[in-house]
Order: structure tokens, then sequence, then C-alpha cells
């Protein structure tokens, strides 16, 4: 499913990372810990297209994801990979439901097939009766939902999560965790996990250690 090869990164002359190598099966859960400043998130966002690195490669189904250019691999993130992040990252002047219905707006779906399938992942989410409500007017865990809608909403193959419970109290975090549970039972999602949460880390099917730019 996902094949990182030999990766590097630098920023100048900061190596962040240092030679990664790291296979996921399809369907798997694997959680990424280390300290700040291992290069977890460096990692992730190249994983998820989001970062080139200096040198390697990353192939995603037998894909090189780094030899397109740049529109196919904007194309190929938005239908292959979704993304939820800490603080959600939701647009504040758009309702849940416009918020989820944003990937399938940039991919230029008909508005009669995505709106259904957008009202649709909010009400398995529990979330039928907040759909016209805006992100202030949603608790955190409803937001990081919303999030986890937006992130399903091209069916990806790929659920990435940076730190996704850092923004929550422990209650959502018991429901976040069983939230991306669901997700990999229903949708057979592949889903990466950067955490520094030991709960949310512990319902992975592998926890990685990153240690100075390398995997221990």
């Amino acid at each position: 499913m996902i094949e990182v090869q030999n990766i590097c990164k630098s920023f100048g002359t900061l190596e962040v990372l240092k030679g990664v190598n790291l296979s996921v099966k399809k369907g798997e859960i694997v959680a990424i810990i280390g300290k700040s400043g291992a290069g977890k998130t460096t990692l992730l966002q190249i994983i998820g297209t989001l970062d080139r690195p200096t040198s390697g490669r990353v192939l995603i189904d037998g894909t090189d994801v780094f030899a397109m250019k740049d529109r196919e691999l904007a194309s190929f993130r938005n239908r292959h990979i979704g993304f939820i992040f800490q603080f959600h990252q939701l647009l504040p002047e758009f309702t849940a439901l416009e918020n989820v219905c944003i990937p399938a707006m940039i991919a230029r779906e008909k508005e009669s097939t995505y709106k259904p399938r957008a009202e649709k992942l909010l009400t398995e989410l529990g979330l039928a009766e907040r759909m016209n409500h805006k992100p202030n007017q949603l608790s955190g865990g409803e937001k990081q939902r919303v999030a986890a809608a937006r992130a399903l909403m091209m069916n990806p193959t790929i659920i990435l999560a940076d730190e996704p419970t850092g923004s929550l109290d422990e209650k959502n975090k018991r429901e976040l965790s069983d939230l991306l549970l669901h997700l990999r039972k229903q949708y057979g999602q592949t889903i990466l996990l950067v955490t520094h949460d030991k709960e949310l880390a512990a319902i992975s099917d592998r926890i990685i250690e990153i240690k100075d730019g390398q995997i221990l």
C-alpha cells in the first residue's frame, strides 16, 4: 500500500529525515511517535505529498508519487489521501456540510453527486442535526468529526492524521479513537497517525518511533 524508500529531507543545512524506510499494509493502522522535532510531521507531510523529499521515493499502490507533475500530484492527493489535522482546519465561513463538500468541489464534481454523499457521511458520524452549523457553533469533538467526514469525502485509500487528539478533552479523545477504528472497519482505509497520545497510539496495529530523523 505505502512504501517509503530511503527518504531524506533537509531544510538548508538542517537534516530532518535521514534515510527513512517504511512499509504500511492496506488496512493497517500505524502510529508514528517521537519527541518534538524528531521528524514525525515532516514524514507524514511527505507521505501525504504535501511536501517533497530532498531524496528518496514514496510509492502508493505502486505509484511513484513524486514522479508526477504538480497538477497531476494534486489530483492524486485529492482522490487518494484524506487528512485530519490537530486544529481541524475547517473554513470558518462555511457550514459543516460545505466544509465536507470541499474536496469534491475541488475535483469539480456535480453538486447533485457530492452533496448527498456528504450528508450521508455526516449522518453516519452523528452530525445529522449539525450540518448547517458553522465551526464556531460546534464543539471540539464535533469539529473533529466534520474533519473526519471531509477526509472521507473522496473515499480515499489512506487517512493521515497529525496529532488528531491534540486539541481534545479526554471524552472527545476516546470518541475519536473509537471513530478511527470504526473508519477502518467500515471503509477499509489505511491510517497513519502522528501522535504524542499514548492511548491513541495503543489502538494501532503497529507503533513506530522516530528519533533524530530515523526510525528506531
